[in-house]
């Protein structure tokens, strides 16, 4: 939903909250539901009913458990029925300064200093090392913004005794617990309330009224950032960007100034705007974050710009250019499935506002943000928090690369007229092995993020696979393929939850950039081994239906499994006889 997009409207957010989350719950997304606890030290009621539209708006359904005011230690430490029968999949710790309950003051030792932080950061690590014993899940946690006031002006930041060095040396402390910890996050309170303008975020007059520690208007800031952070830990973070040129990548329009005309580079202003706006998209490709072409633009036009001697960028830097005069949403939805990626995991980076429309009306999904000048570029996407960073694995660091090896295996296979001897060329390996802890990131993403290969979509926290991992009751299998062009990382997935001679497959998911591979049929050779290790006997699968998993509806037929029941949503059981189960002939050498 355009509202809840930035740059929002927060007072209109504020005031329209019941309408737009009727819209949104009346949509045809089909959510993932979560429950969300919320421990406050102060008023948390508007920010709640916040964070749940931008959840629905990233398709988490939210359940709330919200603590009485400034219950949140007390609903942390000690013994709480109500939230152990809620069982929260995600806690979320909404404190600040206003709950730092003791600063230095000027006749105190450094040595004295050192122990008033040490109790006040020992108050918070209690916290959280009891939440995640008792809930085994994600945590976050504020940090602390900057006071109010500065006792001794300037002096105050670097002076042992000052609050805001006291504050900035009690935020430092989270950051390396965070550093160290799995499965606990901070919410930069800090840098949000200085973005929005600290003298009006910290506004006493609403601590006085109401107990909210920021003022009002804020309040959607806030709810935005911890919504980014919990859709990220579940895996709705944007994939890539899909970019125009003319007036997005440079100044001008190539077609009519020439490769010499446009604005990029040193000399001018507006150049440098453009160089530093090329500079801040080539970044996120450390991220893993892919780069893609839509111009409406000649070619050649639009390879020379991406060449121009000023530009951050050369040609290899994009997976997909497309650059013709076919409209841009058929375009971007031909780049989308080339990436064999669903459009709504792109975001479309156009100056054009028509375009934006047109694109985003005719695909469903879409993200197009609102772009004016070209010195605002920046912090709009920034600000939209579209690949919000809870975990970076190995593979989202070769993800460019992986991408890049993927063109060249679509182009031989256009070389080749047989599929099978197309595959033989790829001289394919898998490795297939139980969860190892290297690749527990990973696999808690892609539990998050496949959904076209996916016989049951369900959902997990990095938290829950390393809990699955060590439960003697389930098989862990992860699948990396290997070929001649490069490695192709862990793109398949299996839980099985064994029961006596039983074993119901609880999760199945591949990568859709390994697709038509044969992987799967290496995956279930190898569960079957495993389960008859154990004295399985019967293998059950089940497939629960979603608008995007239908292509493999039948997958448990194919691998010869018998039907059950077949309910009328569509969902369906399976069983096999793993005595009578055949490997298939694979191309995959294990």
């Amino acid at each position: 939903m355009k509202e809840l997009e930035y740059p929002f409207d927060s007072d209109y957010l504020l005031s329209k909250k019941k309408r737009i989350k009727k819209e949104l719950l009346a949509s045809d997304v089909k959510f993932i539901d979560k429950k969300v606890a919320i421990l406050g030290g102060s008023t948390t009621a508007n920010i709640m009913l916040m964070m749940e539209l931008f959840l629905l708006n990233n398709g988490i359904r939210p359940t709330f458990y919200e603590s009485e005011y400034n219950k949140y230690y007390e609903d942390a430490v000690f013994p709480n029925p109500e939230l152990e029968e809620f069982a929260p999949d995600i806690i979320y710790v909404c404190t600040s300064n206003r709950n730092i309950s003791d600063y230095p003051d000027l006749s105190m030792s450094r040595e004295a200093v050192d122990e008033l932080l040490n109790s006040q950061y020992t108050k918070y690590e209690t916290i959280w090392k009891t939440l995640a014993e008792k809930y085994n899940c994600p945590i976050i946690q504020n940090n602390f913004e900057m006071p109010l006031f500065r006792l001794m002006g300037n002096r105050d930041a670097y002076d042992y005794h000052g609050h805001m060095n006291f504050i900035s040396r009690l935020n430092q402390r989270l950051y390396d617990y965070a550093e160290a910890t799995e499965n606990f996050y901070i919410c930069d309170l800090n840098y949000i309330s200085a973005d929005y303008g600290l003298k009006e975020w910290s506004d006493p007059f609403y601590w006085y009224m109401y107990k909210y520690a920021m003022c009002v208007p804020a309040i959607p800031s806030l709810a935005f950032n911890v919504a980014n952070i919990i859709k990220s830990i579940f895996g709705k973070n944007k994939k890539g960007f899909v970019l125009d040129l003319d007036n997005t990548l440079w100044g001008g329009i190539i077609g009519d100034d020439g490769v010499d005309g446009i604005v990029i580079g040193p000399e001018e202003a507006e150049g440098q705007a453009y160089s530093e706006f090329q500079q801040y998209l080539k970044a996120h490709q450390q991220l893993g974050i892919i780069l893609n072409i839509d111009s409406k633009n000649d070619y050649e036009n639009a390879i020379a710009g991406i060449n121009h001697p000023d530009s951050a960028f050369k040609e290899d830097d994009f997976i997909s250019i497309k650059a013709n005069w076919d409209p841009k949403d058929k375009n971007f939805a031909d780049i989308a499935n080339e990436l064999t990626l669903l459009p709504e995991s792109l975001v479309f980076v156009d100056d054009n506002p028509a375009e934006r429309h047109i694109v985003t009306e005719q695909l469903k999904g879409v993200c197009a943000p609102e772009l004016d000048n070209v010195v605002h570029y920046i912090q709009t996407i920034d600000r939209s928090g579209f690949f919000e960073t809870t975990s970076i694995s190995a593979d989202d660091l070769k993800r460019n690369e992986m991408y890049q090896e993927n063109a060249a295996r679509a182009k031989l296979q256009s070389s080749f007229t047989d599929y099978g001897e197309y595959l033989d060329s790829l001289e394919m390996t898998a490795e297939i092995d139980a969860f190892s802890p290297v690749y527990m990131a990973r696999i808690a993403q892609l539990t998050n993020k496949s959904n076209q290969f996916n016989l049951t979509t369900k959902r997990y926290t990095q938290a829950e696979i390393e809990a699955t991992a060590a439960d003697d009751n389930y098989v862990t299998l992860y699948g990396k393929l290997i070929d001649k062009f490069g490695d192709n990382g862990v793109v398949s997935i299996t839980i099985g939850h064994v029961d006596g001679e039983a074993c119901d497959i609880d999760l199945w998911l591949m990568s859709c950039r390994v697709l038509k591979r044969d992987m799967e049929y290496a995956m279930m050779d190898e569960l079957v081994a495993r389960l008859k290790a154990r004295g399985v006997k019967t293998l059950r699968g089940h497939y629960l239906p979603t608008a995007k998993n239908k292509m493999v509806k039948n997958f448990y037929g194919d691998m010869g499994f018998t039907l059950v029941e077949e309910k009328e949503d569509g969902a369906s059981d399976w069983t096999l006889d793993l005595q009578g189960y055949v490997d298939q002939n694979t191309h995959i050498k294990r």
